[in-house]
């Protein structure tokens, strides 16, 4: 009876742990890392040179451009972002993919939301350390903002897609700046530069209306999973 007793106390214990980690994903799961981009692939938004919050702004737009290449293994999609120019109040400022495309009035609140194929919504804000719970479209969610005037950075999205048809693919969409109120300062259209032979798709992990499995990473993850392992073997001692 007694190592009964032990033994649901400590499993009680282990469920409250994994309960605790209380982590905010979409409504179909983490996002799945995009594993058969066709290489060579690459697209390039240019800001445009007036301003769409205040085109009478005497210092112009934001300048510069994010590029965004497929990776040379298929996996991921790399950015290049060089932007220069954001106003002087207002930050830190965020950017994200948009579902659609800018119109040609250049009017950024038409590029609608965020880019969110598995459905995670934005109240709770990303963590970066787990970049597969983000938003796939809130790239200074999961790398960064913009804290002063320019921005110069380089980074891997492993959730980004090239592949025409994916939910995940942002070619034919936008990528928008906001100031930290969440105002649209700026927006650009995606072109398509370099293109590459698409190979057929293959695996499981590859299309956003599919329920993937949640998978958390991260040093958090692997101690609570440790923990975990410690718990249940003791838990199997005391019954043996």
């Amino acid at each position: 009876m007694h190592a009964t007793t032990i033994v649901s106390v400590v499993l009680t214990t282990l469920l409250a742990s994994v309960r605790a980690q209380n982590i905010t994903t979409g409504e179909l799961g983490n996002a799945t890392v995009v594993d058969n981009n066709p290489p060579g692939a690459t697209y390039l938004a240019v800001l445009p040179e007036k301003q769409f919050f205040n085109p009478s702004d005497p210092r112009g737009n934001v300048k510069g451009s994010v590029s965004a290449t497929a990776s040379p293994d298929g996996i991921g999609v790399v950015y290049s972002v060089s932007l220069s120019n954001f106003p002087t109040s207002g930050g830190p400022f965020t950017y994200h993919l948009h579902v659609d495309p800018v119109p040609a009035d250049g009017n950024c609140t038409k590029t609608l939301a965020h880019l969110d194929p598995f459905i995670r919504g934005e109240v709770v804000a990303c963590d970066p350390k787990l970049p597969q719970t983000c938003q796939v479209g809130d790239l200074s969610g999961k790398y960064g903002k913009v804290t002063n005037g320019s921005l110069v950075q380089t980074y891997t999205d492993l959730f980004s897609s090239t592949r025409p048809g994916l939910g995940s693919f942002f070619g034919n969409r936008s990528i928008t700046f906001h100031f930290a109120n969440k105002t649209r300062i700026t927006c650009a259209n995606f072109t398509l530069l370099g293109s590459a032979t698409i190979p057929p798709s293959t695996g499981s992990n590859t299309s956003a209306t599919a329920t993937p499995t949640v998978v958390f990473a991260g040093l958090g993850a692997r101690n609570m999973a440790s923990a975990g392992m410690a718990l249940g073997a003791a838990a199997l001692a005391l019954l043996l």
